[in-house]
This record gives structure tokens, sequence and C-alpha cells, in this order.
């Protein structure tokens, strides 16, 4: 077992029993690359939730979660799960992008796209389109 997997084995169990289908875990130029579909966004949580014991602000490099939770398409309604804050919609997919609205924790929003792991394009309520990280929206 390589030290990446050895270092990341609690994100591996957690993908191995939150029964994420079609599971792969491959090392490539340092980088441990987990990816799969989860059938729910709770089994999608408990493989990042993992990762947060580890790595509380996510800022890890040598990883890379890419588990998509199957069945969402364009049209779905997901509620925002923010611990306190509201959650940014930004222009762009990426923290450095301007903030072009705000939805508050428990609202719901309309998915467009998801984009990518990471960043899925929403739509508010009131109109507003964007990319919101996917981290703080459940199905």
């Amino acid at each position: 077992m390589s030290t990446l997997q050895d270092k990341y084995s609690s994100v591996i169990s957690a993908a191995q029993s939150a029964e994420i289908s079609n599971l792969q875990i491959q090392e490539q130029d340092g980088i441990l690359y987990v990816s799969g579909s989860a059938t729910s966004t709770a089994a999608k949580d408990t493989v990042w939730n993992a990762l947060g014991a580890i790595d509380s602000t996510y800022s890890a490099s040598d990883i890379n979660i890419d588990v998509q939770v199957s069945g969402l398409s364009a049209g779905a309604s997901l509620t925002v799960a923010t611990d306190e804050s509201n959650l940014n919609i930004r222009q762009e997919p990426s923290t450095e992008a301007a903030v072009v609205g705000k939805a508050a924790k428990g609202a719901s929003v309309t998915l467009i796209e998801q984009t990518s792991d990471d960043w899925w394009k929403v739509k508010t309520d009131d109109g507003q389109e964007g990319y919101a990280y996917s981290r703080y929206l459940k199905a």
C-alpha cells in the first residue's frame, strides 16, 4: 500500500463502507484519485466527512475526490446545507470569483448543471444563477 493510501486510508474505508459504486482508487503523479457514484448525498458526504476529519480546510493537493451523486438531473431541487452562514453563489466555479448572490441555510435552489464534482450551477428562487460549492447542497 502506498503512503498516500495510508494517509487517506480512512477516506478509502469511508468510500468502501458508503457503497460507492464503480469505486476507483488510483495514484498518479503524487495524487490519490478516489472516484465513483454515490446512491445518495449522504453516501457522498461520508467520503467528504472522512477527508474533513484529516484535512478540515479541504486544501490538500494530494487527493482528488470525484464522487458524483447518480440520478441528479437538471431541474432537481436542492437544499442549502451550510453550517450556519449563507451559501455564496458565484459568477464562475471558483472561490476567487465574484459573489453574485446568496442562498440562506435551508433555502431551496434549482440545479442547472453538475458542472464538476465541486461546483454546481444553480438558480435561486429569485432567479439568480451562478455556481455554488456542491458540498453545501443536498438533494
